[in-house]
């Protein structure tokens, strides 16, 4: 049973009318069992609990930054009606507005109650128990119950670089639509015929169509489509490293989104890997318009695992679901004692079998340090930071000798520049 700042209110006016105007015993006896018989007739005239019928969705998705309405679906199926409050409990992260709602539902009626939610992190959040407190006509007392009504909301990444993603598509087109080669060679398909034309290769002109038409034609080719990518996205403590407004997971997440729809679009086949002592998140066989929502919704709920990353597992997990050649996006970092310890020793197995892409995300505050050179106190810091910059340069350098791509940038560039790695990776048949 729940009292109500009503009933407080009715029985300090008793009391002051009491002493007022009847300053009597018999007059606190009247007006104190006038209260009491109020009381139980508006906990005798509450509407049962049992009969408010409670649902909503089980899972609802928001783009992280952006605010979305849950809905709260009440039924009264029983014969009174039912007022009072209804209390919907959301987690403090995900930012739940007007979360309280005033009821009154007659019998047999339905009422929707919205609740905005604005989460400030990826992943999902768990909807607390609903309270339901009934009321009485008079509203002096009544019933307060909670209920479970199981539901979720999901903050998919912000994706901020999908805004790249309609050039970089329309560039890739025209990629596609002018890089078609005289001769066959790897990593290249058949495209179209053309008429023979002086210069040309004779090995280029099928004599079979040849003999159906009027003219010598002669085969074109185009960069091959179809072609398969595994993303493996490094999620130990390494990525939990601030840079600019977010971690390096976060930076990275949105490259792999961009890289995605990107791939998608070209044809290609995608696949990722979320890994630091075991797999986070996995998305296998992933292909069309259907790609960046199954991206998003496996990296919604990863966060970086406080443990070093077990690089020789990861490799053997890339190896195991990228069975022909691919082109595989390595997510991880560039510091030097981490390359040294942990990515030299497995590179050349993987290397050996596809086409490797590092992606790592620099430090903006490094390159603003080495720059920044006022007083005494700066040219220390600017000597750190230069001593960082150089030994990145050099573990760049020594991994491009190697055959292995390498893309750094600050975490507002990085997906743009990892794009157009991919791009040129394509028109130069690399792909």
């Amino acid at each position: 049973m729940v009292v109500t700042g009503r009933l407080a209110a009715a029985a300090g006016v008793s009391a002051l009318f009491v002493t007022l105007v009847v300053p009597s015993l018999l007059g606190v006896v009247v007006l104190t069992c006038a209260l009491a018989a109020a009381l139980l007739f508006d906990l005798a005239a509450v509407g049962r609990a049992r009969d408010l019928t409670l649902s909503r969705q089980a899972l609802t998705t928001v783009r992280l930054g952006r605010s979305t309405e849950v809905e709260l679906v009440a039924v009264n199926t029983g014969p009174r009606a039912l007022r009072g409050m209804v209390w919907d409990d959301w987690p403090d992260s995900a930012r739940a507005v007007d979360r309280a709602h005033p009821l009154d539902l007659a019998p047999a009626t339905k009422v929707r109650f919205r609740t905005t939610l604005t989460p400030t992190h990826r992943g999902d959040r768990v909807a607390g128990p609903v309270t339901v407190r009934l009321l009485g006509p008079l509203g002096l007392a009544g019933k307060q119950t909670r209920h479970s009504v199981p539901a979720r909301i999901r903050a998919l990444p912000a994706f901020r670089a999908e805004r790249l993603l309609r050039s970089k598509v329309k560039r890739l087109q025209h990629l596609e639509g002018r890089n078609v080669a005289n001769l066959r060679g790897q990593g290249t398909e058949f495209d179209s015929f053309r008429e023979y034309v002086a210069g040309d290769d004779v090995r280029a002109i099928d004599w079979r169509a040849t003999a159906r038409a009027t003219d010598v034609l002669v085969r074109t080719w185009r960069p091959e489509r179809n072609r398969h990518m595994l993303m493996l996205l490094d999620t130990g403590r390494i990525s939990a490293g601030r840079v600019g407004d977010g971690t390096r997971l976060d930076a990275s997440i949105e490259a792999a989104l961009l890289l995605g729809g990107l791939a998608v679009a070209a044809g290609d086949s995608v696949d990722l890997l979320a890994f630091d002592r075991k797999p986070r998140a996995e998305v296998r066989g992933a292909g069309g318009k259907g790609l960046q929502l199954k991206l998003m919704h496996a990296m919604a709920g990863i966060t970086p695992a406080l443990v070093d990353t077990d690089s020789s597992g990861l490799v053997r997990a890339a190896v195991q679901r990228a069975r022909r050649r691919s082109l595989v996006v390595w997510f991880t970092s560039l510091d030097g004692a981490a390359v040294e310890e942990n990515l030299l020793p497995v590179l050349p197995v993987l290397a050996q079998r596809h086409r490797v892409l590092i992606v790592s995300v620099t430090d903006p505050d490094v390159a603003a340090a080495a720059a920044r050179r006022d007083n005494v106190a700066d040219l220390y810091a600017a000597a750190a930071a230069e001593s960082v910059l150089a030994e990145r340069a050099l573990v760049q350098e020594s991994l491009r000798r190697t055959g292995i791509a390498v893309v750094a940038a600050p975490p507002e560039r990085l997906p743009e520049a990892l794009a157009d790695e991919y791009l040129e990776l394509k028109q130069s048949g690399a792909l």
